[in-house]
């Protein structure tokens, strides 16, 4: 993955705006950070697979960044976004990163289902 460049990725969320895909989002302070000497409680979100379509979709902020997708119904956000690539497939793949390199967010979209057991 790459260090997000915000112009580059509203692209890639423009061009996949008002499609059918499958959106994988999780976020953690959990497991890998309570190993570590800090001791903090973990704090988990996971969806995997929801169906969503966008009408549009939205980068802010200057590093780290916040992804945004504007539904019928609301919004879609992850905030805390350090790296993102677009795969062979077509999969729009985004993930923050801690300090240490530790994962602390993903946030994927894909026209087709993500398998069980892959991020």
């Amino acid at each position: 993955m790459d260090e997000i460049d915000p112009e580059r990725l509203q692209r890639a969320l423009d061009a996949r705006a008002e499609r059918e895909l499958h959106l994988h989002l999780e976020t953690t302070t959990g497991t890998y950070s309570a190993m570590g000497p800090d001791r903090v409680p973990a704090c988990i979100a996971f969806a995997r697979n929801v169906r969503v379509r966008y009408l549009r979709g939205a980068v802010r902020g200057t590093g780290p960044y916040r992804v945004g997708l504007k539904t019928d119904g609301g919004w879609v956000y992850g905030d805390g976004l350090t790296h993102a690539t677009e795969t062979d497939d077509g999969a729009l793949l985004m993930a923050g990163y801690d300090e240490r390199g530790r994962l602390r967010m993903a946030f994927q979209l894909s026209e087709r289902p993500f398998r069980e057991g892959a991020a």
